[in-house]
């Protein structure tokens, strides 16, 4: 069994978070082999381990759509210049991000296409071909796809030029059809985010100047990061019948009278893999999620050369493979201490080490990556105890996310409260209330570093005034730094 002290660090060559957390964070991207870089600045390389983790993600997701009705199609990979600028506002938020094809072979295209950096134009045109009467309504749909936005600054997976997503597009009858879905599927993301990821977020609605180019309103999930550093994990967004109305698309109702249809759109995307190592990670690398780890479980043979070790390792591999958890056995010849810090690196939620002592007791010994805390399993309880134990590693890391979520964040009430806080306590989350003034909105950042996140749905009356302009106030907002 393991002899390393719970707080020894395995694994030296990943820096320090406290010392350098960008470079912390692309250590362990690399490290753990979860990307490559490529020629083309911006794009990676998802390597076999990273997509799994996304696989598992999109996985689960995948089925909660399904069960709430939602089908899958696919759209073109391109968008006629025409077609994308019969939304003003939308495409003007898009512009600076765009990426355009002016040559098909050798030939010059007659009309640009851009490479879609997200698809609403695209259903918007499908939807005019197809909707045509209430009885067509609604259209529930999701695509998983790539999609391409030209970022100046770049990080795997945080901000790439070219990442992987779902997006969900739906269009309804009514307004309130519309609102339902738009605010339904934002819980989608954070029971997601909580049950499958351990990673506690902020649930809340975006200021007008921070909402979706084309909007009418766009909602969020607010995560933060070991820094104290807010992380967007997923939006969703109610169109109202803008995009209906600039795309021609109407139907008869049940009155028999011509009407505009309602859309939303809601998307998460590979970012939330960087939100997990940011979340979760610590110095030793990754320490994945039970719901999403490639790997749930690892079995590390002690002593493997001595009669019957493998033996069992493979039966307690073969027990827990039948059982359904994902299970790894290493029976290669690489010492137990490199193979300890190999899938604390890794992030495998349990070890399970197994030796010629453990097995005159019959027993097995489990270590939890995210505490190294241990427990003596008897073979005979297994699958029950191994199961306990992966729920046991999804509470601790939601546990540890929450209380640094609670720990770092701030009620303030005014600009100078807001800047002393930060500045004696380090990157967080600010509660503050706000007038509604896009002005004042911005001055506080100015003045302090922090921008808007999102005004949450669980509002607190902290004060009566803005703590900006001192006039009255309209909401309470999460203020903060983000990636």
């Amino acid at each position: 069994m393991s002899k390393n002290d719970k707080n020894e660090k395995l694994v030296s060559s990943i820096t320090p978070m406290s010392e350098d957390f960008a470079q912390w964070y692309t250590d362990i991207v690399k490290k753990a082999e979860l990307i490559e870089y490529t020629s083309v600045k911006g794009c990676m390389v998802i390597r076999p381990y990273g997509y799994a983790i996304w696989e598992n993600m999109q996985r689960i997701l995948d089925t909660r759509f399904k069960e709430l009705g939602h089908e899958n199609v696919c759209m073109p990979m391109f968008i006629p210049e025409s077609l994308l600028n019969k939304e003003k506002e939308h495409v003007e938020g898009f512009a600076p991000e765009v990426a355009w094809v002016t040559y098909g072979g050798k030939e010059k295209l007659e009309e640009r296409l851009c490479v879609r950096p997200t698809s609403e134009t695209l259903f918007c045109e499908h939807y005019a071909n197809i909707v045509h009467s209430y009885r067509d309504l609604p259209k529930l749909y999701n695509q998983w796809v790539s999609v391409v936005r030209w970022e100046k600054t770049t990080r795997p997976f945080l901000r790439s030029r070219e990442f992987l997503w779902q997006e969900g597009h739906t269009i309804h009858e009514t307004a309130e059809e519309a609102i339902a879905e738009t605010e339904r599927m934002l819980g989608v993301y954070a029971d997601f985010c909580e049950q499958a990821l351990a990673m506690p977020v902020i649930r809340g609605k975006k200021t007008d100047s921070d909402k979706f180019a084309g909007a009418v309103s766009t909602y969020a999930i607010e995560a933060m990061m070991h820094d104290g550093k807010a992380l967007q994990a997923g939006t969703s967004h109610y169109f109202g019948d803008g995009f209906a109305k600039a795309f021609g698309i109407t139907f008869t109702d049940r009155s028999n009278t011509v009407s505009v249809p309602h859309q939303t759109s809601w998307g998460v995307s590979t970012r939330l893999i960087g939100a997990i190592i940011m979340a979760h990670g610590d110095d030793n690398g990754l320490v994945l999620p039970p719901a999403v780890a490639p790997v749930q479980v690892v079995v590390v043979p002690i002593a493997q050369h001595k009669e019957g070790v493998l033996e069992k390792a493979n039966e307690l591999y073969n027990t827990l493979k039948a059982a359904g958890i994902r299970v790894k056995l290493d029976d290669s010849e690489n010492s137990p201490g490199w193979k300890f810090a190999e899938y604390e690196m890794r992030g495998v939620p349990l070890r399970i080490e197994i030796g010629p002592k453990d097995i005159e007791q019959n027993q097995c010994v489990a270590v939890e990556r995210h505490n190294r805390n241990k427990t003596f399993v008897p073979l005979d309880k297994l699958t029950d105890v191994v199961k306990e134990r992966l729920q046991a590693v999804h509470d601790g890391m939601y546990q540890k996310a929450l209380d640094n979520l609670n720990s770092r964040t701030y009620s303030c009430t005014s600009i100078d409260e807001i800047k002393s806080m930060l500045e004696n306590n380090g990157d967080g989350f600010v509660k503050a209330m706000w007038c509604g003034d896009e002005a004042c909105e911005d001055k506080v950042k100015e003045l302090t570093g922090v921008g808007s996140r999102c005004i949450p749905f669980e509002q607190e009356q902290l004060d009566d005034k803005c703590v900006c302009c001192g006039k009255p106030a309209k909401c309470m907002v999460i203020w903060g730094k983000a990636y």
